[in-house]
Order: structure tokens, then sequence, then C-alpha cells
């Protein structure tokens, strides 16, 4: 028999993202100069920026500690959640490991800086996505195994549901010999009896 993989020991994978993110970022703070782009590859620059809002340059005028204080409580629902959930759920822990990570990488760059580190800049012709990070990556890709998790669910109560239905289903009688042969009998003609002439 198996043993089973506790979801705690998903919290390497946010670990993972928080080493990454801020290697990125360093490298980023200590090779680019604020504002500047360096070309990665068509469609793809390096940049730094300077973000005081949420992911993807959203909310810039709210103030730092309000996110700051949203992304604790983020992380302590999910280490709650791990912890409710020990066993089982792959897809959720892994995703809510991704969004840990992101989260708590993006606090301590508030808490330490002001502001978050953005240096992905995507574009087509004149057109920039914002600027993000790791993080940002990491969140986003949880959010949406949360929502792929969702789909699998759905689609596995459906088809439990469709089992469960056929399965009380009446059980119709079986057919007689007689009615499961093609065709019906056919009654024999009565002869004509012919009057008798006068």
């Amino acid at each position: 028999m198996q043993s089973r993989v506790k979801n705690i020991q998903w919290l390497w994978l946010s670990l993972f993202v928080i080493v990454f993110d801020h290697a990125s970022k360093y490298l980023v703070e200590r090779h680019i100069q604020r504002f500047d782009s360096v070309p990665l590859m068509p469609h793809l620059n390096l940049s730094n920026m300077h973000n005081t809002g949420a992911a993807f340059s959203m909310f810039n005028s709210a103030p730092a500690l309000v996110f700051i204080v949203l992304s604790a409580s983020v992380s302590v629902w999910i280490l709650w959640w791990l912890r409710r959930h020990p066993y089982d759920h792959r897809l959720e822990a892994s995703a809510f490991a991704l969004i840990l990570g992101g989260a708590l990488g993006n606090a301590i760059d508030r808490a330490l800086r002001g502001f978050v580190v953005d240096f992905v800049d995507f574009y087509i012709g004149s057109w920039h996505f914002a600027a993000f990070n790791l993080a940002d990556s990491a969140i986003s890709i949880g959010a949406a195994l949360l929502v792929l998790d969702m789909l699998i669910a759905s689609r596995h109560a459906q088809k439990q549901a469709a089992a469960q239905n056929a399965a009380n289903a009446p059980n119709s009688p079986p057919a007689s010999p007689e009615i499961a042969e093609k065709g019906t009998t056919t009654q024999p003609q009565a002869e004509a009896v012919s009057e008798p002439k006068s």
C-alpha cells in the first residue's frame, strides 16, 4: 500500500516561488535602471517598474499596508486549509501553494521596499500589457488551477449523478416469448358460404 502524500509538503512550491521571485527582482534592480527596458525576444522586454498597487498594477493609489494585511490574511487562510485537508486534493493544494508563494513574495517586497518590482513587459505593437513578476505569475497559475479543479469536480459530479440515476431506474420486465416473436399470428379466413340460387 502506497503512503499518502501530505498536502503540507506542497509548501516547498511556495518556497520555490518566493526564492526565485526575489532573486529575479534583485537581478533586475541591480542591472536595469528604473523605467529602462531590455529586449529579450519579439514581443517581450525585461523592464524595471515599481508597482505600488496590486498584481498587474491594479489599485496603485492604495497604501502598501493594505496589501500586506491582505496577503497575510490570504496566507493564514491557505495554511489553515492545508491543515484542515492534510491529504488528497492535490490539485487544490498545489494551486494554493502557488498562490501562497506569490502573495508572500509580493508582501515581502512591499514590507522591505514599499513597492513591488515588476519586470516582465509583454507587448504587441504599441500596446503593452501591465508589467508583472514571477509572484504575479504564480498567483495567476494557481487561480487557473483552481478553476480547472472546479471544472473537473463538476464533471465528476455529473457522471456520478448520471450513474446514480441509471442505478435507481426501475428495470422493465423481460418480454414473453410470444411477444418477442416478430410479426403477429393471422386468423384463418372464414370460407365464404354461397347462398343457394332461387
